[in-house]
């Protein structure tokens, strides 16, 4: 079996990661008795700089026609990161409508979590972003730019469709792990668009009888997730609010650094998008100690959706097995003083040694 992957390394540290994680995936793929076909595309701020195009058309096109896109990240200060985003990976979400963003934070050793009495797997929690609606639909605009009555108008937009695909898929997720979804809402103040999503939730949960709903608003669950993470199981919740918790379960878990994430539409024919939570950091950009585990376990969930079940969980045991030696490198994000290219060596080391 061979598959195609799509590398678009993008701008600051996302160029550094995607090169020390291909190796891992490279070996990964022996380990699962698989080949892998590498492509490279430029997008990205430093792609506009150079071209005037963040990502051309044919660069879509020819994403599209890859079984998985690996991304490193998009923006840099020098250009509008709205805008970059707008016309790179958000484009790529928009036009294959990868709708379900999935962002899992596994706490994998203490050494590396920041609260106490936490250790290997008592944080382990799985979360569905709702990825092309809310706020990030891109309505509104502005009234007398400039002028005495300036007014910005920016529009949340839910649809039972986006709310129910998203829903379905943290209820299906449930069913195979503790049985239990957490709603993250503001229903209590946002009274038509969290409403309507709390109210499709719901009537999605009555499919599920075996499977409990429990609703939190957002500013309750920004608490309890620092100060009772073990609480969480598997999560839901629209666009805005899931974006800005799913930095803090990336906290209790290490950081940013062990962040992964999936853009996924399993009802439609096309690639899934992996990418690490942190973007691209252009304070330490060139530097070469960027952390690339958010990255490698970015990889993970791309062998996990092509179904190469063996490779994801040899990727995850030898990130496992490397944050509980506490003699192996870490970036400085984690503590240590290694460099970017010494984790990854390390770990790829580790993953030989398990096959």
């Amino acid at each position: 079996m061979s598959y195609t992957i799509a590398l678009t390394p993008g701008d600051g540290i996302g160029q550094e990661v995607v090169s020390a994680t291909v190796p891992i995936l490279e070996t990964a793929a022996d380990i699962g008795g698989f080949d892998l076909e590498m492509n490279t595309y430029e997008m990205g701020a430093a792609h506009y700089i150079e071209t005037g195009t963040v990502m051309e058309d044919e660069t879509l096109e020819a994403i599209r026609d890859h079984d998985a896109i690996l991304l490193g990240g998009v923006g840099l200060p020098e250009v509008d990161n709205a805008f970059v985003a707008a016309e790179g990976h958000h484009r790529i979400r928009r036009e294959l409508d990868l709708w379900n963003n999935l962002r899992p934070a596994y706490l994998f050793d203490e050494s590396v979590c920041p609260l106490k009495g936490y250790g290997h797997g008592d944080i382990d929690i799985l979360w569905f972003r709702e990825n092309s609606e809310g706020e990030y639909i891109d309505a509104g605009g502005r009234l007398d730019r400039g002028g005495r009555t300036d007014t910005a108008i920016q529009c949340s937009v839910y649809t039972r469709e986006g709310i129910e695909r998203i829903a379905r898929a943290a209820f299906d997720a449930a069913t195979d792990r503790d049985g239990i979804v957490h709603n993250i809402t503001k229903s209590n103040v946002l009274s038509y668009g969290a409403a309507f999503w709390d109210e499709v939730v719901e009537e999605v949960a009555t499919e599920y009888p075996d499977v409990t709903l429990e609703k939190l608003y957002v500013d309750a669950a920004n608490l309890s997730i620092v100060v009772q993470p073990e609480r969480y199981d598997v999560v839901v919740g629209p666009n805005l609010f899931s974006d800005i918790l799913t930095d803090a379960t990336a906290g209790v878990v290490g950081g940013l650094g062990l962040a992964p994430s999936a853009n996924l539409n399993p009802n439609e024919d096309v690639p899934g998008m992996f990418e690490p939570v942190h973007g691209t950091a252009p304070d330490i950009a060139g530097e070469g100690i960027a952390n690339p585990l958010a990255t490698v376990l970015s990889g993970a969930l791309l062998f996990d959706d092509l179904g190469e079940d063996g490779a994801a969980d040899a990727i995850r045991a030898a990130v496992e097995a490397q944050l509980q030696d506490e003699s192996a490198p870490r970036t400085p994000d984690l503590g240590g003083d290694a460099m970017t290219d010494d984790v990854a060596t390390d770990l790829n080391e580790r993953l030989r040694n398990l096959n």
